[in-house]
């Protein structure tokens, strides 16, 4: 028996149908901007392996990091003891960080970094003797997670459906675009006013998983400063956007109004393995310094602040800051809006949009918008057999790479762009 037929066997997928005949592809090992297989194939990483890598696969900086610390500490419980892997990621996280974050704390993914924040706020209140304030804010379309809270914040869709009589309620607004911003922000006033919202969490200026969707910085400062007006927490879900990808450190950096709490995942390890991080300000954690034990947060995770993960991450981090990685960041952002100039006006392109790294295309088809639009059916073969990764969301299709890529072999993936589009 083959390790494919194993594999069908014995493995459960994510975000995979469990019928007959579909085959996952087999993938041997992995280097700089490429998946090489066990059928001889070499597959351009077009979408970071979901977002996740920074600086190219199999990273020799990144290798020798996580080998050596394996040979000296790879894991102690982080309640009691502490050790230099931790405390290095923590201050150089927060080097970068906006100035009014103060504190690191570790989970395991995207989805338990943003739990902890929701907690974090929840209890804030609680803690200061305020159990109104009960109610969270977030935008239609949102993402962020697969866990319990982290699903009641999201999108109620396909994916949350059977799972919603067990999901706490959450005020909805519309993303801003043009044409909505009067009607959103009277209703944002509308809710914080009634002083029982905790918090505000949004993925600030992209909303990734709804498709790329696209939204002015002045607008979510405009946000931010009503809800720091009203005492609302506010908190950055930058899972996705941290570490580069939309030009700067974070998306947040483009705004004036900074959040009180960030959301860090993905590109903090650099792809290699799985962190999370929940950063806050001073003023959130006064609500915890207390004699009181019933003050504690008590929230923990078996591998948090795994020193192997946080030498990862240290060495993702020093790869990040170094200008030639810098200089790429430039480049890749320079290169996407290029394509998206010349590929907007195309008829079989419905809109296209950029920030930073992100690029984004809507087709147009029969059917509406959505993340289970038919096309992606044959959207998705179309760029394996050229050997590209892209893993459309419906009719959305996104290029999101590695920093280490060439123009010649974005270009790579734009030729195949206009191709599938000619196609159709």
């Amino acid at each position: 028996m083959s390790w494919l037929e194993r594999d069908n066997e014995s493995i459960w997928h994510p975000f995979t149908q469990l019928v007959d005949g579909f085959e996952h592809i087999m993938v041997e090992r992995a280097e700089g901007m490429y998946l090489h297989t066990s059928d001889g194939r070499r597959i351009l990483d077009a979408i970071s392996s979901w977002w996740v890598n920074l600086h190219g696969h199999s990273h020799p900086k990144i290798a020798e990091a996580v080998a050596k610390q394996a040979q000296n500490l790879e894991h102690v419980i982080f309640a009691g003891f502490t050790h230099a892997p931790a405390i290095e990621l923590a201050e150089k996280l927060l080097s970068i960080l906006p100035d009014n974050q103060s504190k690191i704390f570790y989970s395991d993914n995207g989805s338990t970094a943003n739990e902890v924040a929701l907690k974090m706020a929840f209890q804030y209140w609680y803690n200061r003797g305020n159990e109104e304030r009960k109610k969270v804010i977030a935008f239609e379309g949102a993402y962020h997670g697969d866990t319990f809270g982290a699903m009641s914040v999201g999108d109620r869709g396909p994916f949350s459906a059977p799972f919603s009589p067990f999901l706490f309620d959450v005020d909805f607004i519309p993303m801003p675009v043009k044409g909505n911003e009067d009607e959103v922000i009277q209703k944002f006033y509308q809710l914080v006013e009634s002083d029982q919202v905790a918090a505000f969490i949004f993925e600030p200026l992209v909303l990734g998983s709804a498709g790329m969707k696209m939204y002015d910085a002045s607008f979510l400062d405009k946000l931010i400063n009503i809800a720091h007006d009203n005492d609302v927490i506010c908190i950055a879900d930058e899972v996705f956007t941290g570490f580069g990808r939309t030009g700067k450190h974070f998306a947040s950096d483009y705004l004036e109004n900074k959040p009180d709490i960030f959301c860090l995942s993905k590109g903090l390890t650099g792809g290699t393995m799985a962190l999370g991080v929940t950063s806050s300000t001073a003023d959130i954690m006064e609500a915890y310094k207390s004699t009181d034990i019933m003050k504690t947060f008590f929230h923990g995770h078996s591998f948090t602040a795994n020193p192997i993960a946080c030498a990862a991450s240290i060495a993702s981090f020093e790869l990040l800051m170094e200008e030639d990685t810098q200089n790429q960041i430039t480049n890749i952002s320079h290169w996407q809006s290029e394509f998206k100039e010349k590929i907007s006006k195309h008829p079989k392109v419905l809109n296209s949009r950029v920030l930073g790294t992100i690029f984004a295309l809507e087709l147009k088809t029969e059917s509406d918008t959505s993340y289970v639009n038919e096309v992606r059916h044959k959207l998705y073969p179309f760029f394996l057999e050229r050997n590209i990764l892209l893993r459309p969301l419906g009719n959305i299709i996104y290029i999101l790479p590695p920093y280490i890529i060439k123009k010649k072999e974005l270009e790579q993936v734009y030729s195949a762009v206009e191709e599938m589009l000619e196609s159709l």
